[in-house]
């Protein structure tokens, strides 16, 4: 993409209601006005929040957005011009149970108060291979401390990837800090049983890796 159409696509982002933008002094500071009120000052409802964290264009959170009408949703990425085209279809399509917010979700407590959110979904993440880079591994247990926190008892979070190497790594973490592992499978294409929602939609990536023949991997567990 063009910086032109990159520079216009951020200038559209400013506009957009649904989307917020905060500093990282903004959050740091605890001053990130919805933290905590998301339902009271956005949703205006008390339906559960269901966060997508890497969300890129957004295509699963809309996708979990249309499926599921009595759910709030929030696509949380750090790059504006991807996240632009989740917040440009919601707002086209009108759909009121989803917001989008640009920032590093290293800072996630600072943008939910704790047990804000009922759930979290990790779409395709970079698995992040490397020893040295693991402390960017949206599974490590810093970040599983972080969705702890501002997750209600009983909240779910779901790994949908099609690293096999993040699907096992996960696996073994889960199990050696005693967490609980819902479901989990190699390769839900292949699955008799999966749930629906993880094969009717697909993101922009998912279908490369499909028609790649990759096995896309699923993990749902709970922090106890």
């Amino acid at each position: 993409m063009g910086s032109k159409n990159k520079l216009k696509r951020f200038r559209e982002n400013e506009t957009f209601s649904n989307l917020f933008q905060p500093s990282r002094e903004e959050l740091l500071n605890d001053r990130f006005p919805l933290k905590g009120k998301w339902h009271e000052n956005y949703f205006k409802n008390d339906q559960p929040i269901v966060l997508e964290l890497g969300c890129g264009k957004g295509e699963y959170s809309l996708g979990l957005s249309k499926r599921y009408p009595d759910k709030n949703f929030i696509g949380i990425d750090i790059k504006g011009a991807r996240i632009w085209r989740g917040a440009k279809t919601a707002l086209e399509e009108q759909r009121e149970n989803i917001a989008f917010v640009r920032m590093q979700i290293e800072l996630i407590e600072q943008a939910f108060a704790p047990g804000e959110v009922s759930e979290i979904w990790i779409t395709f993440p970079d698995p992040q291979i490397k020893f040295k880079r693991t402390k960017h591994r949206l599974t490590n247990p810093a970040f599983l401390d972080k969705y702890k926190k501002i997750l209600a008892p009983g909240g779910v979070i779901h790994l949908k990837t099609d690293s096999e190497f993040l699907h096992g790594y996960t696996i073994g973490l889960l199990n050696g800090l005693g967490h609980e592992i819902l479901f989990a499978h190699h390769d839900i294409y292949r699955h008799t049983e999966a749930p629906e929602e993880l094969t009717s939609i697909q993101t922009f990536y998912e279908k490369q890796f499909l028609a790649q023949d990759k096995p896309i991997t699923y993990l749902r567990f709970r922090l106890t």
